[in-house]
């Protein structure tokens, strides 16, 4: 059984299970049948109404990924068929597909990868939650969920999630390396919040608290939800509580900065130049020209919390999230426009489908056709 972090928040997999705790840098051992969820995932009659997370192109096919272990391939995005080929049950967030080669990731630390576009997977890594060893520390990190996945080509990859996890790649998956995104002056910054937690204040009862314990705008491990990269090679995640981390190094380095919101943010997509989208709680969406530097807030006129997006010709974009949430916008001058997919629930992943802007939709309801109002 996998842990709970101890801060509270809303994520894209929410409507999943909650997110376990701690993720290690090491390669994952070697499944054990006494873990049930390294078992291979069960096909199931009614996968593609069950929980489906998110969903992508992996040449002509279509591949969708959600709980159990369950993914789902499609041609024509009609008929859907089970894939029978996926050796474990771990809950799957996240996929990203270069030509017919496919990685998906998910709870348990795991990464999964194909090289027949969906047919038949092998465990890249895994890493579920165990117990510290008697007088060791636990690492926070060991058995959290990964949230996103994003590869540029067919070697070059990186993979985000809870406290701030990041593993990068450079041979398609064969090794993964890294357990923390590095921030360009976080030393600075924590010597900054080591001055602030030597300053205590007194509350109600004689109960003293440092400035640090009373600050919620910024994590220093903030949860990594989403990660897009934009027509200038530039790479962009988003985060827990407004953190935004940027790199136009491919990733070797990053900077933090923050959005003019304290929400969370859980998906951004990519446009030409250093154009992004970035969506989240209480919809909230976010656009910048220049990489983060700066901030719109763009207007959705709903309160719903938006889980999953993808970028359309000329800045427009599809934006999806609870309650059947479907915002639409043909170009980045044109405002969004609302409508109701009534029958998907909570959507977490959406994909154009047709040129005539019918949208694959999956979420807690499975997959669904919708053509936006």
């Amino acid at each position: 059984m996998t842990m709970q972090p101890s801060r509270s928040r809303a994520c894209a997999t929410a409507i999943a299970v909650l997110l376990a705790a701690g993720a290690a840098v090491a390669q994952a051992p070697a499944p054990s049948t006494s873990d049930p969820m390294a078992l291979p995932s069960e096909v199931m009659p009614l996968a593609s109404r069950a929980l489906v997370l998110d969903i992508a192109r992996a040449g002509t096919r279509i591949i969708a990924v959600g709980e159990r272990g369950q993914i789902l391939l499609s041609d024509d995005g009609d008929a859907w068929r089970q894939s029978t080929g996926v050796p474990l049950r771990s809950t799957l967030t996240a996929i990203s597909a270069v030509g017919n080669e496919a990685w998906a990731v998910g709870h348990d630390g795991v990464i999964l990868h194909s090289a027949d576009a969906g047919e038949s997977w092998t465990v890249q890594r895994r890493d579920p939650w165990a117990p510290a060893v008697e007088g060791g520390e636990h690492d926070l990190r060991q058995g959290v969920p990964l949230l996103d996945v994003l590869f540029t080509d067919a070697s070059t990859g990186i993979a985000i999630g809870a406290y701030s996890l990041l593993l990068t790649t450079t041979d398609g998956g064969k090794t993964w390396n890294g357990s923390r995104i590095a921030v360009a002056g976080e030393a600075a910054a924590a010597a900054t919040v080591a001055a602030d937690e030597e300053i205590e204040i007194e509350g109600e009862g004689g109960d003293t608290f440092s400035a640090a314990d009373l600050k919620i705008g910024q994590e220093s491990d903030p949860h990594l939800n989403g990660i897009a990269r934009t027509g200038s090679g530039a790479l962009v995640i988003v985060g827990e509580r407004g953190a935004i981390f940027r790199s136009r190094d491919a990733g070797a380095s990053w900077e933090r900065s923050q959005l003019p919101y304290d929400g969370s943010m859980f998906g951004v997509v990519g446009y030409d130049g250093d154009h992004v989208l970035a969506f989240g709680l209480r919809g909230h969406v976010f656009e910048s020209d220049d990489l983060g530097a700066q901030w719109r807030e763009v207007p959705t006129a709903t309160e719903l919390s938006l889980m999953g997006g993808t970028p359309l010709a000329d800045g427009g974009a599809v934006v999806v999230g609870a309650n059947g949430t479907v915002l639409h916008r043909a170009s980045a001058s044109a405002p969004f426009t609302r409508s109701t997919h009534t029958a998907a629930g909570v959507i977490a992943g959406v994909l154009p489908l047709t040129e005539a802007g019918e949208l694959l939709v999956a979420g807690e309801n499975g997959i669904s056709r919708y053509q936006p109002k």
